[in-house]
């Protein structure tokens, strides 16, 4: 096996975490910091400097051929920009000419979070092997990544299964995207949270979030349980809707959210069988995701090691749609 390494970062709304991964999807070395999500751009770009830094630093950097990046979006890969609608100190920021300061003449790789996790899951986790899946993140956001016909698809700018900003509430509340009704303003953990507030749950001295929504709702509380039962229902509507466009078998949910377990998917996969119907999603499965938070990372990493062709790093290729790889 070779010894090359791929440097990763993750960069969301909470936290950029930075890797060096190997062809194993093991993590050589990592770091991480907190987003400065409301600072200024350049206050966001110095924190993803600093980890960047750290990694530089490491005694394995030498080793290092390639920089993966994964973002919270949309992100524009054609041009190397971002602009998250979680971050709105960055609007057309140019991330990879920034990074690219720091690493040199290195290869830069930007893609959407979602995608970095779907490449993630693909490689080693709960879609190991399966030609045709969505993957999602539900967390402070709603993110999503398609593998299609056996490889991740990014899409011509990065952001392909970016599930979070569809609408499936067409009268629905504004969403900070521009749209109305999203899935993300719906599903994400801090409008659970929101919700179940808005209806007269009260939150204990742990506050109020996603996290302990779901513990009331495990205590059977009406309220949490509902605030989670609505989300499940958004979400299958997007999952529905997607399989139907482009037929996939699998859609696999990771992020803090998905960590409430069955208070989510007990309801996601009821809701899911009253939106898929017909005869080519009625198979469609929902599953955990499998990567936990390193998975914007080896995502990251795998998608800068196939975007230059670097042997050893990402999910097996070739197979033909429908058919799961080995079979």
């Amino acid at each position: 096996m070779s010894d090359e390494l791929v440097a990763a970062l993750d960069i969301g709304g909470t936290k950029i975490a930075g890797a060096l991964v190997d062809g194993t999807g093991a993590l050589a070395a990592q770091t991480r910091r907190p987003t400065p999500a409301r600072a200024a751009g350049s206050t966001v770009m110095a924190a993803v400097l600093a980890v960047l830094d750290e990694l530089i630093a490491s005694r394995q950097w030498p080793r290092v051929v390639a920089l993966g990046i994964g973002s919270a979006g949309p992100v524009d890969a054609s041009v190397g920009t971002v602009s998250p609608v979680n971050i709105p100190g960055w609007r057309d920021f140019p991330l990879i000419d920034q990074a690219r300061q720091a690493v040199g003449a290195m290869p830069v790789t930007l893609v959407g979070d979602g995608v970095a996790m779907a490449a993630a899951e693909h490689w080693q986790g709960a879609a190991r092997g399966c030609a045709n899946a969505l993957c999602m993140v539900v967390s402070t956001g709603v993110g999503g990544g398609l593998i299609l016909g056996g490889l991740p698809h990014p899409g011509p700018t990065g952001n392909a299964g970016h599930i979070g900003h569809i609408s499936v509430d067409l009268d629905g509340d504004p969403c900070p995207c521009g749209s109305r009704g999203c899935v993300e303003r719906i599903a994400s953990g801090p409008n659970i949270a929101l919700r179940a507030v808005a209806h007269g749950w009260r939150a204990g001295p742990e506050g109020a979030n996603a996290a302990s929504v779901a513990a009331a709702a495990r205590a059977g509380d009406r309220i949490a349980r509902a605030s989670y039962e609505r989300a499940a229902q958004a979400l299958a509507a997007g999952i529905a809707a997607t399989a139907t466009l482009v037929e996939v078998e699998l859609a696999v949910i990771g992020g803090g959210v998905a960590g409430a377990g069955e208070v989510l998917f007990a309801p996601l996969r009821r809701a899911l069988r009253e939106y898929a119907r017909l005869s080519f999603v009625q198979e469609l499965d929902v599953v955990p995701a499998q990567m936990g938070t390193d998975a914007g990372l080896v995502g990251a990493a795998a998608a800068a090691a196939r975007a230059n062709g670097l042997t050893g790093f990402g999910a097996a290729a070739g197979s033909r749609p429908g058919q799961r790889v080995g079979q």
